[in-house]
């Protein structure tokens, strides 16, 4: 009973932690609210800033990490090869979820030309609600482990799971940023932009929850790595062919180079203030 009372006790804070940091997803999504719909310096600067956000955190600690796990469950070699593998799966799975998913209101070419630089019209609109969609997809599938990770080192060592948390809240508001952004130039809805960004974010609690009533047994270093190394696979495809692209529709080529170099800088100074502070 006492066994039973102290697991109860370590994992209902363990809960907390991946929802905190679940809901810090929502928190980057209501700061969509600060931004002009209309002003299209602000939209190719903040695209940049979500493809930086992504690129850095799949190249420089995703797939790592995804490679990391592998080899120590499968040695140097076929732990390199599975995460390699893993990876490119994940941009060919996105790659023909994007070929079969229509651009909605997508006029012919000659109109796009016409549209060149204007958030309102059909083609980047459309443009613009896909790529918001393809994030939160990646995003969530990103949290769900992270959920998971949370919890278990929660359990663990509660000290060392609120570490993990708070490294990944600091993650998740930015990566909110990206999901809500598009979403909102798209339809012009802030509750619509918010509300997908807090879904997005909910997936890393309910990873929590599973691990501890259910999937405990089936978790293997090798799902969890695999894992890892595709969701890095969609967030760089998602960054090179949605993200970036758009944000070059609107010219202001020296403002998306900003807002990229500037979404790897919060990401990177995320983790060298928490962990290093």
């Amino acid at each position: 009973m006492d066994g039973e009372a102290m697991n109860l006790a370590t994992a209902i804070p363990a809960l907390g932690y991946a929802l905190g940091a679940g809901i810090a997803t929502g928190m980057g999504g209501l700061l969509v609210l600060l931004f002009r719909r209309t002003d299209t310096r602000v939209l190719s600067t903040m695209l940049g800033f979500s493809a930086g956000v992504m690129i850095y955190v799949s190249f420089i600690e995703i797939f790592p990490e995804a490679e990391a796990i592998l080899r120590n469950a499968h040695g140097e070699q076929r732990g390199k090869i599975l995460t390699v593998l893993s990876f490119f799966f994940g941009i060919v799975l996105i790659a023909l979820i994007d070929e079969l998913v229509p651009e909605p209101g997508n006029p012919p070419v000659s109109q796009r030309t016409r549209d060149r630089g204007s958030p309102e019209s059909a083609t980047v609109s459309g443009r613009l609600y896909k790529t918001g969609i393809f994030t939160a997809l990646a995003v969530t599938i990103h949290n769900f482990p992270e959920g998971i990770a949370a919890f278990i080192s929660g359990v663990k060592d509660p000290l060392l799971g609120l570490s993990i948390a708070l490294a990944i809240a600091i993650h998740n508001i930015p990566e909110g940023i990206s999901i809500a952004m598009p979403v909102y130039y798209a339809t012009g809805s802030r509750r619509k932009a918010f509300w997908m960004s807090l879904l997005s974010g909910l997936s890393e609690p309910l990873g929590a929850i599973l691990a501890m009533l259910v999937l405990g047994p089936l978790i293997s270093d090798t799902l969890f790595g695999m894992v890892f190394s595709a969701v890095a696979g969609i967030m760089i495809y998602i960054s090179m062919d949605e993200l970036l692209p758009t944000a070059r529709e609107y010219g202001e080529h020296y403002l998306t180079i900003l807002g990229f170099v500037f979404g790897m800088g919060v990401m990177a100074a995320g983790v060298l203030l928490l962990f290093h502070g």
